[in-house]
């Protein structure tokens, strides 16, 4: 069990050594003027649309939480929802799920709501859920109309290869759309009954998953200059894969995972300039939502410790059973 437990950390822990030793050889020539003059050369317009996007990727991240929720038929505030999603993802994506995982503040929030751990368990899997499909969507969107993207991570694939995955992956959520469209029955594993979602949550997964993605995934987009910068859909792709590497890899915020397989990925760029630009996103999107998630917790922990204790009063004023 003990050798378990450090598993996962070790695996970070190379990913980020690995990583900054092969971005170090991308990077050897790079100096901070040059970086300082690539954050320079942002406009006011570009940092404005990447802090919106910021914004609206963490409300498609509530929305993820808000759906969980309607699938197990809890109701829970809209407000404590965004508090309890924005804190579990804040620190999450910068800690790493390893050191902090997200299934533990849920736990901490969503019990002081009456929800069971077994249904803190089954929302924890369905947001997972929901990001994994949101991932196989836009990716095969990525591969259908930008085939040509998977040359740029050095392997040539054959464009009718990269276009006909894309079509396989969307051929499979057609297939989940059509579980939920036919009313799969419930899969009982012991104890545990697994309902399959209804056609309309299924319907949300679909708009609310890929919606944050672009959102996040625009935060790079609008930091990058217009020189060289192949297109959204590209950048897109190029974030889906990064991501998804990083998350992997089990590197805290994907320190140095992200910024290889963007840099490698975008030849035709200024290594000042997509670093930078990359800046611009750990700074809105992991930096500065961590340092309120900090502060959300701390005020959540006090407000807990600050409630009197229901359960003694209850049973004081019953007094001794007979």
């Amino acid at each position: 069990m003990k050798l378990k437990k450090y598993i996962w950390p070790v695996v970070g822990l190379f990913a980020i050594v690995f990583s900054g030793w092969l971005l170090y050889k991308e990077l050897r020539g790079l100096s901070l003027a040059d970086l300082a003059d690539s954050f320079a050369a942002i406009p006011p317009r570009d940092w404005f649309l990447s802090a919106l996007c910021t914004l609206a990727a963490y409300a498609a991240l509530a929305g993820y939480d808000r759906i969980a929720l309607l699938h197990l038929g809890r109701h829970v505030s809209w407000l404590f929802i965004a508090l309890c999603s924005f804190t579990t993802y804040a620190l999450s994506h910068t800690i790493g799920a390893s050191v902090f995982s997200g299934a533990v503040v849920r736990y901490r929030a969503y019990s002081s709501r009456g929800l069971t751990p077994q249904e803190i368990g089954i929302l924890v899997a369905f947001c997972s859920f929901t990001f994994a499909l949101g991932v196989v969507f836009l990716t095969s969107l990525v591969l259908v109309i930008e085939p040509e993207i998977t040359e740029r991570l050095g392997d040539v694939v054959p464009e009718g290869l990269s276009m006909g995955t894309g079509y396989l992956l969307l051929a499979l959520i057609a297939f989940y759309v059509l579980g939920s469209w036919l009313g799969r029955k419930p899969l009982k594993i012991g104890s545990l009954t697994l309902q399959y979602p209804r056609l309309p949550i299924v319907a949300r997964q679909l708009v609310i998953g890929p919606v944050e993605l672009l959102a996040a995934a625009g935060i790079v987009y609008f930091a990058l200059p217009e020189a060289g910068n192949p297109g959204y859909f590209i950048i897109l792709g190029i974030f889906l894969i990064s991501f998804s590497v990083a998350l992997l890899s089990h590197a805290p915020g994907g320190v140095g995972v992200l910024e290889l397989v963007f840099i490698m990925a975008l030849p035709d760029m200024e290594p000042a300039d997509v670093l930078a630009a990359l800046l611009v996103f750990r700074a809105f999107y992991l930096i500065i939502p961590f340092l309120i998630a900090i502060v959300i917790l701390l005020v959540f922990e006090r407000s807990q410790l600050s409630q009197p204790d229901l359960e003694g009063r209850e049973n004081a004023q019953q007094g001794p059973q007979a």
